[in-house]
């Protein structure tokens, strides 16, 4: 037996085992992962657009922080008649007349609003100079009004407005030094009364800006802080002001296409306890210019410019409060420009 299994051939040697391929696309994870393709390996590779907050771009004036929103909620309504006629004696100066007839609105303490039959001329004359604005007009009451723009330097401008009137107490006097930065604005005024204020506004990012105000009106002791912001885009403007006198404001203004925008505001006294918002719109056709507005008070108004030729346009004005159980209805006609 033992030389059996001594005679016993040996066993075969273990075969070798094939090694196992390398993967096709590498080792890892890299191996186990298709190919990118090249589109998005471009596309990675691009950079991010960076913000320059170094050359950020100028932002609107303080006090025109909600001009789009106003062109809609706030059209120039009127009641009755209206002619304006404006003759340009050569590119730099004009004359204008203009003649209204309606009724003015006389303040009371009960609900009822009480309304005087008024007309008056005015007459005025106009100088524009790209440095240089001068604007004044007359009216047959007596009243005078006066506009000065002037560019002391490329980026420090003044404004003077005043209204001077033989009633006692009632004529009024702005100065206004607008100062224009690269990212910045600022603003002092002084007025009669000695009423001090200045204002800020400062561009955060390309698209918001941030902005503040104080005053001090020494006629009547009074003082006040404000805080506004702005965030405006191709499509939308949006802004918030939250004053020390109790009042916030918010608007915003959608932009559907070049010729179309809607607007909405709100607004809040804090010291009255009064709550108002409106919606309004601004449509722009080829000949004509249609703006409206509703608020929370059941005020509806709208205002149409139908353009009839050039340089004379044909203006229909309308508003209905239905609670005040006041209602106005103005057209009237502008020639020249």
């Amino acid at each position: 037996m033992g030389s059996a299994a001594s005679a016993a051939a040996p066993p075969p040697p273990p075969t070798a085992q094939p090694h196992m391929a390398a993967p096709p696309y590498g080792a890892g994870l890299a191996g186990i992962l298709p190919p990118k393709p090249d589109g998005e390996e471009e596309g990675k590779k691009k950079e991010v657009e960076k913000v320059d907050y170094l050359n950020l771009p100028c932002p609107v004036p303080f006090e025109e922080i909600q001009r789009e929103a106003l062109m809609s909620l706030k059209p120039e309504l009127f009641e009755g008649l209206r002619f304006d006629f404006t003759k340009g004696l050569n590119q730099k100066f004009s004359l204008s007349h203009s003649v209204f007839m309606g009724s003015l609105e006389v303040p009371s303490q009960s609900t009822e609003t009480i309304k005087v039959p008024t007309s008056h001329y005015e007459f005025g004359a106009n100088f524009i100079d790209p440095k240089l604005i001068l604007v004044g007009r007359v009216m047959t009451d007596g009243r005078l009004n006066a506009r000065v723009k002037c560019d002391l330097t490329d980026d420090l401008t003044l404004k003077i407005n005043a209204q001077l009137t033989h009633e006692p107490h009632y004529s009024q006097g702005m100065f206004n030094f607008d100062y224009k930065g690269t990212d910045y604005r600022a603003q002092f005024q002084i007025g009669n009364n000695a009423f001090y204020g200045a204002n800020y506004i400062q561009s955060v990012t390309p698209n918001l800006s941030m902005g503040t105000e104080i005053f001090w009106l020494g006629h009547q002791r009074k003082s006040g802080i404000g805080f506004a912001s702005r965030y405006n885009s191709d499509k939308m403007v949006g802004t918030l002001q939250v004053a020390s006198t109790g009042i916030v404001a918010l608007s915003y203004v959608q932009k559907v296409s070049e010729k179309v925008s809607l607007a909405s505001d709100f607004m809040y006294n804090h010291m009255s306890r009064d709550v108002t918002s409106s919606f309004g719109y601004d449509y722009m056709l080829r000949q004509c210019r249609l703006r409206g507005k509703i608020d929370s008070n059941g005020v509806v108004a709208a205002y149409l410019e139908e353009r009839l030729n050039m340089g004379v346009n044909f203006l229909l004005s309308a508003e209905i409060d239905h609670s005040k159980k006041n209602y106005k209805f103005g057209f009237g006609m502008t020639v020249g420009e």
